[in-house]
């Protein structure tokens, strides 16, 4: 399995993925889930991919050549797209070539058309765009409420990114906030692991070498995991504890709700609660 997330701000884009895959509890290998697309000047763009690694590896494949017709012009690739929304357009239709290619043969053995991606960046002329893409090769786009998109293992990582990431986040607070949420889910799944690549594009500049392959050894990851465990348990320790007894406390427990009654006890075997 896999966790990426991708993030849009106002200042810029990141993004940042793991890459461990598994086929069971003896083979866990480790494959890259972010591919970078750069023409200077001109378009900068991420894709990280998540799910059957057959599949999104055939995608990236056929990714770099696909191309979708253009009534009245040239055939529409990622290389020549005039937006990022043509650009969507162009994986949508290479993800669903590969369906056409092996979604059959994998029917036929039982196994699941699975991928799903995440493709952001910009493109000369236009703002920062950022992408969901579905294994149908449909998509949605991230909007101002919704400015960032998990993939994988997404369930323990969220709470982070949900309750702090707004599009005026700063770029080096979310490239900081990234790595704590791929934290909690290495705490919380096997199937997501080390090493991690993380990218930070600033809005613009159609390029970046804020890059990084993120090892177990790697002092900075290894300051979030350690910092990040220890203010958690500060912050909760510094949480009132529930009061049973009605003492005098500023935030009391056991107060009558104007809607519910409190749970009623069963005390016999002919007794019914409805």
């Amino acid at each position: 399995m896999t966790y990426c997330v991708g993030i849009k701000l106002d200042a810029g884009l990141v993004f940042l993925s793991d890459s461990r895959t598994n086929a069971g509890l003896d083979q866990i290998s480790t494959y890259r889930k972010m591919m970078v697309y750069e023409k200077a000047d001109d378009r900068f763009m991420v894709m990280l991919s998540a799910g059957n690694l057959s599949i999104s590896q055939s995608v990236r494949e056929i990714l770099q050549v696909e191309k979708i017709d253009n009534p009245g012009g040239e055939p529409i690739t990622i290389w020549n797209a005039a937006s990022m929304f043509d650009a969507v357009r162009v994986l949508g239709s290479a993800v669903r070539r590969v369906y056409d290619q092996d979604g059959p043969s994998l029917k036929q053995a039982g196994i699941d058309f699975n991928a799903s991606m995440i493709f952001g960046g910009q493109i000369k002329g236009e703002a920062m765009r950022l992408f969901l893409v579905y294994s149908a090769g449909n998509f949605i786009e991230a909007t101002r409420e919704t400015c960032y998109f998990q993939i994988g293992e997404s369930t323990y990582g969220k709470p982070v990114l949900a309750r702090m990431t707004t599009p005026a986040t700063p770029l080096a607070e979310a490239a900081k906030r990234a790595p704590v949420s791929m934290d909690s889910t290495l705490k919380s799944n096997l199937s997501v692991g080390l090493p991690l690549d993380l990218l930070v594009y600033e809005r613009e500049r159609f390029a970046s070498d804020q890059l990084v392959c993120i090892d177990e050894h790697n002092p900075y990851f290894h300051m979030i995991r350690s910092t990040w465990g220890q203010k958690l348990r500060q912050v909760f320790e510094s949480i009132d504890d529930p009061h049973w007894d009605g003492g005098t406390t500023a935030h009391p427990l056991c107060v009558s709700s104007a809607r519910f009654e409190p749970m009623r006890k069963i005390t016999h075997a002919g007794e019914k609660i409805v």
